[in-house]
């Protein structure tokens, strides 16, 4: 269990890892995206080859896939757009805004009742996004397209749910990425035609840094997902993800000392955000144990 618990929080750390990259990597968003794409589905390819957890499915549903995929890849792009036009910690904090997205969306989806609740930690979210939006204008841009990131990336485990019905999660990640590589292979030429970048290919530090992308915080960090759920619950996997945000803000402060760059108005949001964090968080866990 101790090795369970472990291998979570390392998968959570390196998902908070992305962001600090995506600073890092020099490369115009969309490209960015694409070669994480591109190295982490060949690389799953060939591992779920060899070990025999890849299923073949109809094109019917390869398609419904595919649209999953394609909004995790614009998710991806928004998401890093946000840190080029912003921070790291902007980013991430925008990020927060999907509880809010999702107390929306889920209902709508499985055609159930709005949780009032959820919906009111959301709104803290957002007012918590307004407070730095509104004071901190250099960073609007940033906030607007990070806000846009949390809008998809709230669709995309939805969908995945209503996916996981019928196929394994072996099976729908593999696809997911492929889809979306496929799916930005097509978009990319008119995407870098609105948004020029400086250079197509990668530099030899930025290639290294998307084989950590890849393969650390993509690859890696599904697969010790996926171990520490033969240990632990799914509930609590879910819960723990919400310290990302968290780990990415403290990683952007330690490695790029972002902490200089915010005003007073930052940590004034941050804080709303973090207790609208802690109580949705209480909530889930109360509701878990009367069930």
């Amino acid at each position: 269990m101790r090795k369970a618990f472990l291998q979570l929080h390392i998968a959570v750390l390196l998902a908070g890892f992305t962001g600090v990259l995506g600073r890092l990597i020099t490369l115009n968003e969309g490209l960015l995206v694409w070669y994480r794409l591109l190295f982490s589905s060949a690389t799953l390819w060939i591992l779920f080859y060899f070990t025999r957890k890849l299923r073949m499915i109809s094109f019917k549903e390869f398609l419904k896939i595919f649209g999953v995929g394609l909004i995790a890849a614009l998710h991806w792009v928004t998401f890093y757009g946000s840190i080029k036009y912003a921070n790291v910690s902007v980013a991430l904090v925008c990020f927060s805004a999907i509880g809010f997205f999702t107390a929306i969306f889920e209902p709508l989806v499985f055609r159930t009742r709005i949780d009032i609740w959820e919906l009111l930690l959301g709104l803290m979210v957002i007012g918590g996004i307004y407070i730095i939006f509104h004071f901190d204008p250099q960073y609007k841009i940033g906030i607007v397209v990070g806000i846009i990131s949390a809008l998809l990336g709230s669709l995309f485990p939805i969908f995945n749910r209503v996916l996981l019905r019928t196929h394994s999660t072996e099976t729908i990640t593999v696809y997911e990425l492929t889809g979306g590589f496929l799916a930005l292979s097509i978009m990319l030429p008119f995407y870098l035609r609105l948004f020029p970048a400086d250079h197509l290919i990668p530099t030899l530090s930025d290639f290294w840094w998307l084989l950590v992308l890849s393969w650390l915080c993509t690859v890696l960090a599904f697969q010790l997902s996926m171990n520490a759920l033969k240990k632990i619950s799914a509930f609590t996997v879910n819960l723990s993800y919400n310290l990302e945000p968290v780990y990415g803000i403290l990683l952007a402060f330690v490695i790029y000392q972002e902490n200089r760059e915010l005003k007073s108005s930052f940590y004034v949001g941050l804080s709303i955000i973090i207790l609208a964090v802690a109580l949705q968080t209480l909530d889930v866990y109360v509701k878990h144990r009367k069930k």
